[in-house]
């Protein structure tokens, strides 16, 4: 019912996630999709990448409840909070241009990858939330990543209110996502649009231009993972193991 799966179609990788619970994503999907992120970043043939997810409803709830709820010690916290740190940073060090298909709401994670993308479409009514607040922890790990994209303050904003949504307009008003569309349609116009361009552009100045944009981020690498711990660490306390049972219970 879960998977990732990746398709190379004239120099356009398509990779594409999907978990039945709202693509959330759990460990092994976490996982998986970095995987795929880093395989692509390599491959000659891969000219650009598409990142998006199943179904017609949520592009990616984020964290999946189930799996944290079933954490049990710090180390476990950090190895699945890890998983979002290994799919961020794949996406930053990605050689090849990220543009994220964003069908549907964001919740958390999933406003992390679109924030990692290099350049988010979207739909009208594909709105965005940063719900960790919410259940006792924070959005620690894909924190860099929207910080960098919206700004310090609409992130802040973003993070503290963690009860309310903020519309696909605010999200392009802040820069997370490059352009908003009405319709399924045209936003896959504008993603095939695009992607076709980058295609045949040199791939060589992509790559550097790639690194001009992600200046400044190589401490990426031990930041995110310092972050995962203290997700991993918060996601035991006993707030969070109840805001998460009432979560479920309601789901």
């Amino acid at each position: 019912m879960e998977y990732v799966k990746a398709e190379t179609h004239q120099g356009i990788t398509t990779i594409e996630f999907h978990h039945p619970q709202s693509n959330s994503l759990p460990i092994k999907l976490l996982h998986s999709l970095a995987h795929e992120i880093h395989a692509a970043g390599t491959q000659a043939n891969t000219k650009v990448i598409v990142l998006r997810s199943a179904g017609e409803k949520a592009f990616c709830a984020g964290a999946s409840f189930e799996e944290l709820s079933q954490i049990s010690s710090p180390e476990e916290g950090l190895k699945f909070f890890s998983g979002f740190e290994q799919v961020i940073n794949a996406m930053r060090r990605c050689p090849k241009f990220i543009i994220a298909r964003v069908h549907g709401k964001c919740v958390g994670g999933g406003v992390g990858l679109a924030a990692a993308a290099d350049y988010a479409i979207a739909i009208h009514g594909a709105d965005i939330k940063l719900s960790e607040l919410s259940v006792g922890i924070g959005p620690f790990v894909v924190g860099p990543a929207v910080e960098r994209k919206i700004g310090t303050a609409a992130f802040t904003a973003l993070a503290i209110d963690a009860a309310s949504w903020r519309n696909s307009d605010w999200a392009k008003r802040k820069g997370l996502y490059a352009e908003v569309h009405e319709s399924i349609d045209n936003m896959d116009e504008a993603v095939r649009k695009l992607s076709d361009y980058l295609a045949h552009c040199n791939p060589d100045a992509m790559a550097e231009m790639k690194k001009m944009f992600w200046k400044d981020t190589a401490h990426w690498d031990q930041l995110l993972m310092d972050r995962a711990a203290i997700s991993g660490r918060l996601v035991l306390s006993d707030f969070t193991k109840d805001a998460i049972e009432k979560f479920k219970s309601k789901s």
